[in-house]
């Protein structure tokens, strides 16, 4: 039963397909952000990233080295769309994706975690079996199926995405649309549409929207009799983010997914008109079938766990932030902060506040007033500086933080040094205040 259901070979035209459009994304991905800016303000002009906590090592390459890292990218990118050294192409991209995700948490982003758990599984799909120059070049690759665990996998993890993401939106700001009046306000100045996005009914339709297409999406395009209706939402969905939000090529990669719900015939008769059709039912069990198995097991109960940890953490995440990355928590709520970090000289008792300006980006000023983690790694940052001059130092922090737009309360105790304080990545931090505060 589980052999045939996991290796029965099935008709590999949706992973060709896919791999040709999720390369050139990559590619568009990669030099996109070399000529939108994004390279040399989020990697270039900063002093330093705040990188994942733990990760501190892993920091921007000198000088020009990013433009270089993100072409270098590009070049693996188009390679993944030829096909050519695909599995060599697929690592390297894979590698160098993670390393960049790791390095900044200023412009964090879900999508971007998606491509990279994406790119680790693209690198065990055998994508590269046609239409591929290492097809060409190595006729015995070449194959019109594969086995059904290649699909099984793209869509389960679509479906953790995607309902984790709804069941997020499950809270009172998302359920009377504040959260998402929010959002819209900050498009009013939008060309033709910009007035039409702050009707209330509107913010109302978007917010419920969501949560049903969220929590649907991935059982409709499923069932055969509701996968065209489910397509067409997704087309309006995914388009309507990517004009109103501007999120890149991620609208486009979640469109490029609903290859893997519709029949290979279909594919094959838009796409690959020359390709012969795989209609036999041959279950091939692979000798690691074992290894296979286990690494599958380990990796989705991660996916699953992950986020759901932020319930076992001491109060809201909304306010906290702690468990709130690799959590699928997309574009939950509106956050402004206020904060003013002071240095005290333990040797002497002076104090002083620090100009930020000195420091940080826009970007990263806006994470260093909200978000805990990235406030203490500033601290840890600052103690680090003065340190090599020779200071034994004190940094504490007055922050008020607002969520969607209420009143704004201290987010982090004054009276902490945060400088000498741990960082708890599994537990709450004490120096984070209650978010109920009298």
């Amino acid at each position: 039963m589980l052999n045939n259901l996991l290796f029965k070979h099935i008709d590999n035209s949706s992973l060709v397909v896919f791999r040709i459009i999720f390369g050139l994304l990559c590619f568009l991905e990669s030099v996109g952000a070399i000529f939108t800016g994004w390279v040399r303000k989020t990697l270039v002009e900063p002093e330093f990233t705040f990188s994942f906590i733990g990760l501190e090592w892993l920091q921007p390459l000198p000088g020009y080295g990013m433009y270089i890292y993100y072409a270098i990218m590009g070049v693996f990118a188009l390679g993944i769309m030829f096909g050519y050294k695909y599995r060599f192409s697929m690592i390297a991209f894979a590698v160098m994706w993670a390393g960049t995700y790791f390095m900044q948490k200023s412009s964090y982003n879900n999508h971007y975690y998606l491509l990279m758990l994406l790119s680790s599984i693209m690198v065990c799909l055998p994508a590269h079996r046609y239409v591929s120059l290492d097809a060409r070049l190595n006729p015995k690759l070449k194959s019109i199926s594969m086995p059904q665990w290649c699909r099984m996998v793209i869509i389960l993890q679509l479906f953790i995405v995607y309902t984790y993401a709804s069941v997020a939106k499950l809270y009172p700001d998302w359920l009377d649309a504040t959260a998402v009046e929010l959002f819209m306000k900050g498009k009013r100045n939008y060309a033709l549409v910009g007035e039409f996005l702050q009707k209330k009914w509107l913010h109302y339709a978007l917010a419920y929207g969501g949560i049903v297409f969220d929590g649907l999406l991935v059982p409709l395009l499923l069932f055969k009799r509701t996968r065209k209706y489910a397509f067409v939402c997704s087309i309006f969905f995914h388009l309507f983010n990517s004009i109103i939000f501007q999120i890149g090529i991620f609208p486009y990669l979640s469109l490029a997914f609903t290859l893997f719900f519709f029949e290979p015939k279909t594919i094959q008769k838009i796409f690959l008109k020359t390709k012969s059709f795989y209609d036999s039912e041959e279950v091939i069990v692979p000798k690691f079938k074992a290894s296979l198995l286990a690494i599958c097991s380990i990796y989705f109960l991660i996916q699953i766990g992950l986020p759901l940890r932020h319930h076992f953490i001491e109060d809201n995440v909304l306010w906290t932030e702690e468990g709130h990355r690799l959590s699928w928590r997309m574009m939950l709520r509106s956050k402004s902060g206020r904060v003013i970090y002071r240095v005290e000289n333990k040797d002497t008792g002076e104090r002083f506040n620090v100009n930020l300006n000195d420091y940080l980006s826009t970007k990263q000023k806006r994470s260093a007033s909200t978000k805990p983690d990235v406030i203490w790694q500033f601290a840890q940052h600052l103690k680090q500086k003065f340190n090599e001059e020779g200071q034994d130092v004190a940094v504490y922090v007055s922050c008020k933080v607002s969520i969607n737009g209420k009143p704004f309360k201290t987010l982090i105790d004054p009276k902490v040094d945060l400088a000498n304080a741990e960082w708890q990545p599994f537990k709450h931090s004490s120096w984070i205040l209650p978010s109920k505060q009298d």
